[in-house]
């Protein structure tokens, strides 16, 4: 890698490295929130894309105590979202892939691409994947954001296809359990109870249907995503459209593992999110004028928040 990459990040840090579970609740993860979770604004240049290869780490003692030494808070936030898990869950999983060139910046690693041309006029777009759990966020076609989610186990899967954000609350309890808390969440199917949020990320899909995130994405999208309008009980406007696509390899090895002998494994092409997303164009563009008008009108600002709980 060239290093007038390196040179354009502030914070950036680089080092070449060397040669299932009980669910717990959110305050087992281990994350830095972000500076500024009440908006993002497009990169005016995309990351160039990495040349990397990952090796694994056996997270035996000596692989555990080198994860604490070696790395810092940054690179092990990389390598958290990387292997889909939380601080808190990362020494029980029996091994992490760690990629030869740590930068301090997630959005060099993402699976998804830095541009979609075909989203230039939809205004925010939300993609979360199955087969690789992970989500991204976009505006205007440029990604935004993009981490790692836990999403529903086998037995209480996603839903997939098009769906628009509605309701949203600091914390929520869940309508499965009383006793779980769902901080930051955002439902996205008031009837089905499926909302993104704050909750444990053991390294592979364990939710009961809802779409796991950690803290700072999970306060990102809380604070960037629209909710729905509604008045006089009404829908009348939908929130940000969110689509969840693909099946995940039950009973197979974990999808990011792959990319120990295939860097690109995981990777989503615009090939890819074009045929997930052009049969529902329509509609999202439809449902985005339609949003635009009531905001010219002022009618966006009567917005209601549902209070119906989610399921996790």
């Amino acid at each position: 890698m060239k290093y007038n990459l390196l040179k354009s990040l502030c914070a950036c840090l680089v080092i070449l490295l060397f040669a299932q579970c009980n669910e717990e609740p959110a305050a087992l993860q281990a994350s830095t929130p972000r500076k500024d979770t009440a908006a993002a604004k497009p990169r005016e240049k995309a990351p160039e894309p990495l040349t990397i290869t990952y090796r694994p780490l056996v997270m035996k003692d000596s692989g555990k105590v080198r994860l604490k030494n070696d790395f810092t808070p940054e690179m092990r936030n990389i390598i958290y979202a990387l292997n889909r898990v939380d601080g808190g869950h990362a020494n029980r999983i029996d091994t992490l892939i760690i990629p030869d060139t740590l930068i301090a910046d997630r959005m060099f690693y993402s699976p998804f691409p830095q541009e979609v041309p075909f989203l230039k006029d939809v205004k925010k777009m939300v993609y979360f994947s199955y087969p690789i759990q992970a989500f991204a966020a976009y505006e205007a076609g440029k990604l935004v954001l993009w981490g790692p989610s836990s999403m529903g186990k086998k037995a209480t899967p996603t839903p997939t296809g098009l769906f628009f954000t509605n309701w949203k609350g600091k914390e929520v309890r869940s309508s499965v359990k009383e006793e779980w808390i769902l901080k930051w969440n955002f439902n996205i199917s008031n009837r089905g109870g499926v909302g993104w949020h704050l909750y444990a990320m053991p390294g592979y899909p364990a939710s009961h249907s809802c779409l796991r995130l950690l803290e700072e994405d999970a306060r990102f999208l809380y604070d960037w995503a629209e909710q729905w309008v509604l008045k006089s009980g009404q829908l009348v406007a939908n929130g940000t459209p969110t689509i969840v696509f693909g099946n995940y390899p039950w009973g197979q090895q974990r999808p990011w593992k792959a990319l120990m002998s295939n860097a690109k494994a995981n990777e989503i092409t615009l090939e890819m999110l074009q045929k997930e997303t052009e049969s529902f164009l329509p509609k999202i563009m439809e449902a985005q004028e339609k949003r635009a008008a009531l905001s010219a009108s002022g009618a966006v600002s009567e917005t209601v928040a549902d209070t119906t709980a989610t399921a996790q």
